[in-house]
């Protein structure tokens, strides 16, 4: 599906630790239990998907995405569910494969996993992958993973581990294949890698000009006629929230906004984040989309034909932000924004 026929809506959280009404950060085991009714939400209210990450620090409660989405998959129906992302280079292809197969025999076909190299290296010495194996462990890794989509037996030799010579995966789907994309934040190589394999593209933006990332999706459509593939989905991947005016969104989300990207930037030697950084992020040519129904409506609408998205995913989690206004803005990203936006595409 594509933007001429219709869009799908979905929406992405890391399990960001957030605050209680007494302002302090709740215990990560208190917010994955909101994260699963979050997902129930979004499922009884029509959205498509939901995406839930993987991080290895205290700021993020979710560290086992498959888990989570087990949880999630008991107790909805209809909604389709993934990883936004799995860091395929500090994890093992076929565990990844296996887990995410047992996600959808469990919620009878609706799982998917978005894999990708990570922006966060917590799970590399956690793990004790070496840093400077980062990229070899991904295409590796990558190569085993295109392989175990056919579910056949598994032939495959390479530098990070012994050969496979017949294993095969356990179990398998109902369909014979995983649905599997890959997710990219701006490496051309990571593009012309998804392509390569025929799997869907998914474009994390979270900062600068969305309309730049026309480039990579270009790259893609052209490398997967090269490499003899037909079209595949373009996903979209961005934070965002929804209140009932611009302004009040601003101000629930600013103030989280900031010290999420304070804390962030000191650890990458990042200066502070200005308010007029965020203006210029939550304005319409920036990759936020934070305001009202109709604004993030028509954010969306834009950048979906710019990019040829057949998917945007809002990243709705923003740092402490408390549980009860993300059930807000998913009950108006459902109710309020979905329609505009489906109406957009029609004719």
């Amino acid at each position: 599906m594509g933007v001429d026929n219709g869009i799908l809506l979905g929406l992405d959280t890391f399990g960001d630790v957030t605050r209680g009404a007494n302002g302090q950060h709740l215990e990560q085991h208190e917010v994955l239990r909101n994260v699963v009714e979050e997902a129930v939400l979004a499922d009884s209210l029509g959205l498509d998907f939901f995406g839930v990450g993987e991080h290895h620090r205290e700021d993020f409660a979710i560290s086992s995405p498959e888990v989570v989405l087990a949880a999630i998959a008991s107790r909805t129906n209809r909604i389709r569910l993934g990883s936004a992302v799995t860091v395929l280079n500090s994890d093992d292809p076929i565990r990844v494969y296996e887990r995410f197969a047992t996600v959808d025999a469990l919620s009878n076909g609706r799982a998917e996993v978005i894999l990708g190299r990570g922006s966060f290296t917590e799970s590399f010495p956690l793990f004790g992958i070496k840093m400077e194996e980062y990229d070899i462990q991904f295409g590796e890794k990558l190569e085993i993973l295109s392989l175990l989509k056919h579910e056949g037996p598994l032939e495959w030799k390479g530098s990070i581990r012994p050969p496979l010579r017949g294993q095969r995966a356990y179990p398998t789907t109902q369909r014979g294949s995983l649905r599997t994309w890959i997710g990219v934040g701006g490496s051309p190589e990571s593009v012309v890698r998804a392509a390569r394999y025929g799997f869907p593209l998914c474009i994390a933006i979270i900062g600068g000009q969305p309309e730049r990332f026309t480039q990579y999706v270009d790259l893609y459509l052209h490398s997967l006629e090269r490499f003899g593939h037909p079209i595949q989905p373009i996903s979209c991947h961005s934070p965002g929230h929804v209140s009932n005016t611009d302004e009040r969104a601003q101000a629930e989300v600013w103030p989280h906004y900031r010290e999420m990207f304070t804390r962030i930037g000191r650890e990458r030697g990042w200066p502070p984040v200005t308010y007029d950084q965020f203006e210029f992020a939550i304005g319409p040519e920036g990759s936020l989309y934070v305001g009202s129904p109709e604004t993030v409506a028509e954010k969306i609408i834009r950048n979906a034909r710019i990019l040829k998205l057949s998917r945007f995913d809002m990243k709705y989690s923003n740092g402490g932000m408390p549980h009860e206004q993300l059930m807000n803005s998913i009950e108006l990203y459902a109710n309020d924004v979905a329609p505009l936006v489906r109406a957009g595409f029609i004719g």
